[in-house]
């Protein structure tokens, strides 16, 4: 058993489940990175924690999985070319460590994806920018049409 210290949920707004937000491009800051094994433990990957800073998903987070160490080397290859934008994107070419990559604004472009294991659909990072080069391109995804954007 565990001492919840007079946790008291009246005075705590549940937990809600979310939906993947729509695709688009939003303006995000990797709040938080970790290297973990792969599934297989043949490699390890770099996760990244990516949150929203404006808009109707403002606070709402996606993550990125960059697969640094694998055994297939078009995997490592790509990874690396997506860590290779990050660092353009937030300015930081040489990083020796990836806390230098957070708290820097930058422009992620989000698509929807559905998982093959669970069939739900599931948010992906496909591309960063530096914020001054796309902010102008950013449009603010309709929050309030109930039509999944999949299915539009």
């Amino acid at each position: 058993m565990a001492n919840l210290n007079g946790f008291n949920a009246a005075t705590v707004e549940p937990s809600q489940d979310f939906d993947p937000i729509p695709a688009g491009k939003y303006l995000a800051v990797i709040t938080d990175s970790e290297m973990k094994p792969t599934k297989s433990g043949t490699g390890q990957y770099l996760q990244l924690s990516l949150q929203i800073l404006e808009g109707p998903y403002k606070g709402r987070y996606v993550w990125a999985r960059l697969n640094l160490h694998n055994p297939n080397p078009t995997t490592v290859q790509i990874a690396r070319q997506e860590l290779s934008a990050i660092c353009r994107a937030v300015g930081v070419m040489q990083p020796t460590d990836s806390v230098e990559l957070h708290n820097i604004p930058l422009i992620i472009t989000v698509k929807l994806k559905k998982r093959e294991d669970t069939g739900e659909m599931t948010n992906e990072v496909r591309s960063y920018a530096k914020r001054e080069a796309a902010a102008s391109n950013i449009a603010p995804p309709q929050a309030n049409n109930p039509t999944p954007p999949w299915r539009r």
